[in-house]
C-alpha cells in the first residue's frame, strides 16, 4: 500500500423491522417456507397495484433523525429497471433523484481518534426475492418471500482510508439501526448488508476506478474482503493493468474477490417515477412525533456521560455501544457513586468477558448493584485493585454473591493499622540498605523495590497509595 491512498464508501441496505412489506401486506419473517410469503403485489400479477407501508416511512424518519440528516418534505419513488429471474416486475421500486433522507453524518472512534463519515442519502426501496442453486442440479430455484421486504438504502460519501475505518464505520451504523430499533441488525439472516466500494489512488490525483464487493455479511469477512481488494487493484496499477468498473463477490473459503459483472450507472437502470405511486409527502408535525416517540439516542446518552458523570468522551462513546451496556453501567456509577471506577471495570473486566463470546451483557452473572459494592470497597480502601479483581473471579465463578463475605473468607482487607505498616517499612529499610542508598543516590527503581518488599512482607494486605507515602516520608 505504500505511495498509495485508499478511497472507500459504503451502500448499506438495512432490512426494516416492519410485520409487512414495504407496498403489501405480505409478512416478512424470516425462514419461511419458499414462496409462501409472496403476496399477488409481490408477484407482480397484472392489476395489482403497490400501497406504501407507514411504519416504513416513519423508520426512515426515525434514522434521518438519529444521524441529523434532513428529512425531505416530499420525495419520489422510482423504477429502476433490470432483468433478473427473482424480480418478477423486472424493476425494481426505488428512490433516485429525490430521496426521502438526505446528508446526515456517522461518528465514531478508531482507537482513540474520533472519525466522522458524511452520508449521501438514505433512500426507501423494496428488496428482490432470491435465487437459490444449492438444491437443484442443473438449474436454479426462485424463493420469492423476500420479494418486497422493505429497505432502507444508506449510502455514504467516499470518507474512508483504511478497511479499520470502514469496518469501525460499519460497527457504529449497525449499532445506530439497532439501537433505534428500526432494524434487528442479524447478518447472517441479511438484514444488514453491505457493499463495499473500494479504490485506490496516488495521493492528491483523481478518485481511482472503484469496484464495489457486494452483500459483506459479517465484519470479518468485510475486513478481509478489503484488505484483498486493496492489494490486488495495487498489483493491477503496478503491473500496468487498467482497474475496470466491476462488481465483485468475496469468497471466505480463498479469502480472494472475484467479479460477477461490469458495474452498470444509474444511466444502464433507465430509472423514471412510478406512476402508481404519488410523491411521499413528510410534514414537519410527523417528524416532531417520531422525534418526540424515540429512545434517547448514543450519541445523546454518551453527550449526558460526560457532562453527568464527568467521563471522556471516549469512555462515553465506548459505553453507549449498546443500550443494555449504557444500563449497566449507569445503574453500577450510580449506586457506588464512583461513575470513572465503574467504567474501568465496565470497559475493562466486563468487556474483556463479553468479549470472549460465553456471555452476554443481558446473561452476566455480576449484576450492576453487585459490582457497585464491589467498587464501594475499593473507593474506601478496604481492599487493594489487585484483590478486586479476585473477588470479582470469585463473583463470576459463582463462589459467592456478598462481596463483603468474599473479602472477608478470602483475607483480603487492606491493612489500616499504621503502627503496624511503620514496623513492616522500618524492617525493610533495615534489611534493604542497598536499596535505600541507591535511592537516595537518585536511582527511582529502588524504590519501586523498596515498595515490593513491603508489599511482600504485608502478604499484599497494604494500601499500596499508604506504603509509598509512608516509605518517601521515612527515606527523607
Amino acid at each position: 500500500m505504500q505511495g498509495y491512498e485508499v478511497v472507500i464508501g459504503f451502500e448499506t441496505h438495512a432490512q426494516l423491522s416492519t410485520q409487512s412489506k414495504i407496498f403489501s401486506r405480505a409478512p416478512t419473517a424470516f425462514g419461511a417456507e419458499p414462496n409462501t410469503q409472496a403476496s399477488p403485489v409481490d408477484l407482480a400479477l397484472p392489476g395489482t397495484l403497490p400501497v406504501m407501508n407507514k411504519g416504513a416511512v416513519e423508520r426512515a424518519i426515525e434514522f434521518g433523525l438519529a444521524v441529523n440528516s434532513h428529512i425531505a418534505e416530499r420525495s419520489v419513488f422510482a423504477r429502476k429497471n433490470y432483468f433478473y429471474p427473482d424480480l418478477p416486475k423486472g424493476y425494481q421500486i426505488s428512490q433516485f433523484e429525490i430521496p426521502v433522507v438526505q446528508g446526515g453524518v456517522v461518528e465514531f472512534y478508531l482507537g482513540e481518534e474520533k472519525k466522522s463519515v458524511r452520508l449521501v442519502r438514505a433512500h426507501l426501496e423494496e428488496d428482490a426475492g432470491k435465487s437459490l442453486h444449492e438444491d437443484f442440479v442443473g438449474q436454479s430455484g426462485i424463493d420469492l418471500n423476500r420479494a418486497g421486504t422493505p429497505l432502507l438504502e444508506i449510502v455514504t460519501e467516499p470518507d474512508m482510508r483504511s478497511s479499520d475505518e470502514a469496518v469501525a464505520y460499519a460497527k457504529e451504523l449497525h449499532k445506530i439501526v439497532t439501537w433505534i430499533g428500526i432494524c434487528d441488525g442479524n447478518m447472517q439472516e441479511g438484514s444488514f448488508r453491505c457493499d463495499a466500494n473500494v479504490s485506490v489512488r496516488k495521493p492528491g490525483a483523481p478518485l481511482g476506478t472503484r469496484r464495489e464487493i457486494k452483500n459483506l455479511n459479517s465484519f470479518k469477512f468485510m475486513q478481509q474482503a478489503i484488505d484483498f481488494e486493496i492489494r490486488w487493484q495495487i498489483e493491477q496499477i503496478e503491473d500496468g493493468f487498467a482497474i475496470q468498473q466491476a462488481t465483485v463477490l468475496f469468497d471466505p473459503d480463498t479469502g480472494e474477490t472475484r467479479a460477477m459483472r461490469t458495474k452498470e450507472d444509474a444511466a444502464d437502470y433507465r430509472y423514471f417515477p412510478d406512476p402508481d405511486l404519488p410523491p411521499l409527502a413528510i410534514g414537519r408535525d410527523w417528524v416532531e412525533r417520531v422525534r418526540s416517540q424515540m429512545a434517547e439516542l448514543p450519541r445523546v446518552m454518551a453527550a449526558r456521560f460526560v457532562k453527568d458523570y464527568g467521563l471522556p468522551e471516549y469512555d462515553a462513546t465506548t459505553l453507549t455501544q449498546s443500550k443494555a451496556m449504557a444500563a449497566y453501567f449507569e445503574a453500577a456509577a450510580t449506586a457506588s457513586g464512583q461513575p470513572k471506577l465503574a467504567s474501568n471495570w465496565v470497559m475493562g473486566e466486563i468487556s474483556r468477558r463479553l468479549n470472549t463470546g460465553d456471555v452476554t451483557i443481558d446473561q452476566l452473572p455480576i449484576s450492576a448493584a453487585t459490582l457497585a459494592a464491589l467498587i464501594k470497597r475499593i473507593a474506601d480502601g478496604t481492599i487493594s485493585n489487585n484483590a478486586a479483581r479476585q473477588v470479582f473471579d470469585a463473583l463470576w465463578s459463582g463462589e459467592g454473591s456478598d462481596v463483603d463475605a468474599l473479602i472477608e473468607a478470602k483475607g483480603l482487607k487492606q491493612m489500616n493499622d499504621s503502627s503496624a505498616l511503620e514496623k513492616i517499612i522500618d524492617d525493610v529499610i533495615a534489611a534493604n540498605a542497598d536499596n535505600v542508598a541507591q535511592f537516595r543516590a537518585g536511582k527511582e527503581k529502588a524504590f519501586n523495590a523498596l515498595v515490593g518488599q513491603a508489599m511482600k512482607a504485608s502478604k499484599g494486605k497494604a494500601n499500596p497509595a499508604q506504603v509509598n507515602d509512608l516509605l518517601r516520608k521515612k527515606l527523607s
